[in-house]
């Protein structure tokens, strides 16, 4: 079969078309065959050996497809279902060996490359605001990347509550994208971000800021709180933000900073279908759309992870293999 490997860590041009055997399936896994493959902020970071991985490795993790086989121990699934899944290593991949465990079944009428791209940042945004903070109706959060795959979910799902969302983008472009998705207001980065926030809100601040950009919005993210606010830093698409001391949070109003991790937030098979189950069924009944801005073809993994780091994307990618 055709993949994309990674033998060196390294800038997008690391990843290259290679064949590779077919892999064979094992306890409790499907061999699926894979319809579109979810790219991720993550790729890159293990790409260039900032979540340091050994080498050679096939990158990715996210897809949707057809199951083609099924290990003996597998009663769940079987050939021919539609199933997508959000971490089985080796996804930039035309067939790809899926644990039962992780493996999401996909509702009649979604569209592989939207199953491919929604679980990895629709369960990202479910458990930011289910189970980080949960916004009230009539509270104000802020949201970076407002026009990125995250940032146009959490806004549609808080906006639907009747929780007041301010985003940032960097063009009209991704503005239009982001007020279409619900944001009552849209700032640029280089709005002096915190003021604005304040204007916004009377002096008071968000109760909470889901950011997703890391170094270069973190203290504005911080800025923008009201008292006992809270910031989840869930990403880092700018960088790694620096040490701080933890005694700025008193001062500023006993506040309060997260780092959270998916994993964390789906343990158990049962929670891992609760926040997948609840995504898919508001993109089947049509309540959450999943805005896929670009797909390549599996020989463009290179140029997907240069439009994704150069911020020229919008939306969820994916690659087509």
């Amino acid at each position: 079969m055709r993949a994309i490997e990674v033998s060196e860590h390294g800038g997008p041009e690391v990843l290259r078309l290679v064949e590779v055997p077919d892999p064979t399936v094992g306890p409790g896994q499907l061999l699926v065959e894979t319809e579109a493959i979810g790219i991720n902020f993550i790729d890159t970071y293990i790409r260039t050996g900032r979540y340091p991985t050994p080498v050679p490795y096939l990158p990715g993790a996210e897809g949707s497809g057809v199951v083609t086989a099924v290990a003996p121990d597998v009663t769940d699934f079987q050939p021919g279902d539609r199933v997508a899944w959000a971490t089985a290593p080796g996804s930039y991949a035309e067939k790809v060996l899926v644990s039962a465990a992780v493996a999401i079944p996909v509702p009649d009428g979604v569209q592989p490359p939207v199953a491919a791209s929604a679980l990895l940042q629709g369960m990202t945004a479910h458990y930011l605001i289910e189970s980080i903070y949960r916004p009230e109706p009539g509270e104000a959060v802020l949201v970076h990347a407002g026009a990125g795959g995250v940032g146009l979910i959490l806004t549609q799902l808080l906006s639907a509550r009747g929780v007041r969302v301010i985003t940032t983008v960097s063009t009209d472009e991704k503005e239009k994208l982001s007020r279409d998705a619900g944001a009552a207001e849209v700032l640029r980065y280089d709005d002096e971000i915190a003021t604005r926030v304040r204007e916004l809100t009377g002096g008071v601040g968000v109760a909470a800021a889901y950011d997703g950009v890391g170094k270069d919005t973190f203290e504005a993210s911080l800025a923008s709180l009201r008292i006992r606010g809270m910031l989840a830093l869930f990403g880092g698409a700018s960088g790694p933000v620096p040490p701080f001391d933890l005694q700025r949070l008193n001062a500023a109003g006993s506040l309060f900073v997260t780092r959270p991790t998916l994993a964390h937030y789906t343990r158990d098979r049962a929670e891992l279908l609760w926040r997948a189950g609840d995504i898919m069924n508001a993109i089947a009944d049509g309540t959450l759309h999943i805005r896929v801005g670009a797909s390549y073809p599996l020989a463009q993994a290179e140029q997907a992870h240069r439009d994704l780091e150069g911020r020229k994307t919008t939306g969820s990618i994916v690659l087509l293999p």
